[in-house]
């Protein structure tokens, strides 16, 4: 194996071992931001020397075994540091810190509830959104910083000023490491949940930039939110959540053209859906509903994205049962976004008159102000109404507040377009 060959597995073990790691460790340091640093450090030093020795059979038990060693040499100069500052005899408190290091490091059983704990440490709602979007991926999804930041079109320094910041900010606060319980539990995982769909959903239909998807973030929102599902298997929402995100990754490869240009849901080959996403999402779904009954807010909106994933065609679409869900969703989890997109799914199922009403009255929203899809969901149900011009003017306005350099082309397309005829019906 070549040094360049090696170097790309470590880079891919990394990945794969890098949350586990922090994991296993934090639960020795009680610090996160140690931990990772300790981490890091068993990296260097696979760095150093898997090139000349190879790499090991199990590359994460090594990795491990180099971190936990460190770890146990910090606490035990930590504790012997501060016995003589305290000028006092505390040899028997000393023994103990290093016995239950070195307990804590010679067994790997709690792996996966380690792992559960670093999930709610790294999206504490302590931290800002940005915050936990990049700690997140840091620490879960192993990306670098200057992959997160080119991920989210923001500087390096940004993001490095972000993560540096998380890691003050719960050392500071003091947030144990552990799984809330109680009350405590819907709060966080509701966080935890919030901070996936954010990732995922930038990777879906980025909200800048001249790409019309990021899939690499779409694969890391999905791989966390499987990895959730295994370490939560009892959490309805969090089945729903996947159910989600499974279902609407199905439909990735359909999405953007030969050039890169966005293709809309209607619009779409079908025949080029993935089946075994569809079928993942579907199962998930299920999940769900046997351990709830009742849906929350991801498992409707899993329940409307299964209704197209079931259609055949874009003609064989349930718009009436997708409505009824929107309904649902609306009294359940209520925002002008989930308005809107419920105004759609009436104008599918009702008629082009019974949407627009719906979206007239979300044109005073505050909260839609720079939203793009206002006006571009009005410039579609204006065109089915014969208002041509008015639609021109709404799909132009679209235009100007998109960030997304795919999506204005498509929308000054459509404007263009409009005064010849309907445009396209499809929806995100």
């Amino acid at each position: 194996m070549t040094a360049s060959d090696t170097n790309r597995a470590i880079d891919a073990v990394w990945r794969i071992e890098s949350a586990r790691l922090i994991a296993g460790l934090t639960r020795i340091v009680r610090d996160v931001g140690l931990a990772e640093d300790l981490a890091q450090d068993a990296l260097v030093a696979a760095l150093q020397q898997w090139p000349e020795s190879g790499v090991p059979d199990n590359p994460g038990a090594w990795l491990m075994a180099v971190a936990k060693r460190r770890s146990i040499d910090l606490i035990r100069r930590r504790t012997l540091l501060d016995a003589k500052h305290d000028q006092i005899g505390r040899e028997l408190e000393i023994q103990q810190d290093l016995a239950v290091a070195e307990r804590e490091a010679a067994t790997d059983d709690d792996v996966d509830d380690d792992l559960l704990r670093l999930v709610f440490i790294a999206c504490h709602p302590i931290l800002s959104t940005d915050a936990r979007v990049a700690l997140t991926l840091r620490l879960l999804g192993g990306l670098t910083t200057d992959e997160i930041a080119r991920a989210f079109l923001v500087p390096e320094a940004t993001v490095a000023q972000r993560i540096v910041r998380a890691k003050r900010t719960l050392a500071e606060a003091r947030v144990p490491f552990e799984v809330p319980r109680g009350a405590e539990l819907a709060a966080r995982l509701s966080s935890v949940l919030e901070v996936l769909y954010l990732v995922f959903n930038e990777g879906y239909a980025a909200t800048a930039g001249d790409d019309w998807m990021r899939p690499a973030l779409c694969e890391d929102a999905l791989r966390l939110g499987r990895i959730l599902a295994e370490l939560a298997p009892n959490e309805p929402e969090v089945h729903g959540l996947v159910a989600l995100m499974e279902i609407q990754a199905s439909r990735s490869g359909a999405r953007v053209g030969p050039s890169g240009e966005p293709v809309l849901l209607l619009d779409q080959d079908r025949g080029r859906w993935d089946q075994l996403l569809i079928g993942r999402g579907l199962a998930a779904l299920a999940r769900e509903e046997e351990l709830s009954g009742v849906l929350g807010p991801y498992g409707l909106q899993a329940a409307i994205a299964a209704c197209h994933a079931r259609a055949r065609t874009g003609a064989e679409t349930d718009w009436k049962r997708i409505a009824a869900l929107y309904d649902v969703l609306a009294q359940l989890a209520p925002s002008p976004v989930v308005e809107l997109n419920r105004a759609v799914a009436v104008s599918m199922a009702f008629g082009p008159a019974a949407g627009l009403a719906i979206v007239d009255e979300l044109t005073s929203e505050p909260a839609l102000k720079a939203y793009h899809l206002l006006p571009s969901v009005r410039g579609d149900l204006l065109v089915k109404l014969g208002r041509f011009d008015e639609a021109r003017a709404e799909f132009e306005r679209a235009a100007a507040l998109a960030r997304n350099g795919r999506e204005r082309e498509l929308l000054l397309e459509r404007a263009a377009a409009s005064a010849r005829g309907p445009a396209p019906p499809g929806t995100r």
